[in-house]
C-alpha cells in the first residue's frame, strides 16, 4: 500500500510528523485539573513547562496514581510537586528510528518534541508507527 505524498518507507524526521498529542502542562497547574485533563483527552501523560515554555518535567498518569496512594489530595498540589524531572526529549531534527530506540528504552509512552528551545509537542507510540509506515493523518486504511 503506498499513500500520496509520502515517502517510500515513511516519514524520516520527528519533526515532519503531525502529532496527536499537543497537550502540555504549566508547572503551577493544580494537579486535579492536569488529571482531569488526561483524563478527558485518553492522554497518558505530558511535559511540564515554564513561563518560558522550556521543558522542566513531565506529569503521567502513573505519577498521578503515586500522589493518591500515597494519600495526598490532588486539589492541593501541582503538576511541579508531583511531575518527573527527569529531562528526556529529542529535537524536531531526530529521526523516527532514534525517537523509537529512545522510547523502548526509556519504556515512554510519550516523548516531548523541543523546536527552538520550547516543546512543540508530543509523539506518541502510536504517532511513530504511523509515520514509520507512511500515514498521515487522514489517510484512509483499507481499501477494494
Amino acid at each position: 500500500m503506498t499513500v500520496q505524498g509520502t515517502p517510500a518507507g515513511g516519514l524520516n524526521l520527528v519533526g515532519q510528523i503531525v502529532p496527536t498529542n499537543d497537550v502540555k502542562f504549566r508547572k503551577k497547574q493544580n494537579a486535579m485539573e492536569v488529571a482531569v485533563e488526561l483524563l478527558s483527552t485518553h492522554t497518558p501523560g505530558g511535559p511540564v513547562i515554564d513561563d518560558n515554555k522550556r521543558f522542566v518535567g513531565f506529569i503521567s498518569e502513573f505519577d498521578l496514581l503515586r500522589a493518591l496512594e500515597a494519600g495526598k489530595d490532588l486539589n492541593e498540589l501541582t503538576a511541579q510537586d508531583i511531575m518527573v524531572r527527569d529531562h528526556i526529549s529529542i529535537k524536531d531534527s531526530t529521526s523516527i528510528r532514534e525517537a523509537v530506540k529512545i522510547m523502548e528504552a526509556k519504556r515512554l509512552l510519550n516523548l516531548p518534541v523541543e523546536r527552538d528551545g520550547e516543546v512543540a509537542y508530543t509523539v506518541t507510540r502510536h504517532d511513530l508507527l504511523r509515520a514509520w509506515v507512511g500515514l498521515g493523518l487522514g489517510a484512509e486504511l483499507g481499501g477494494e
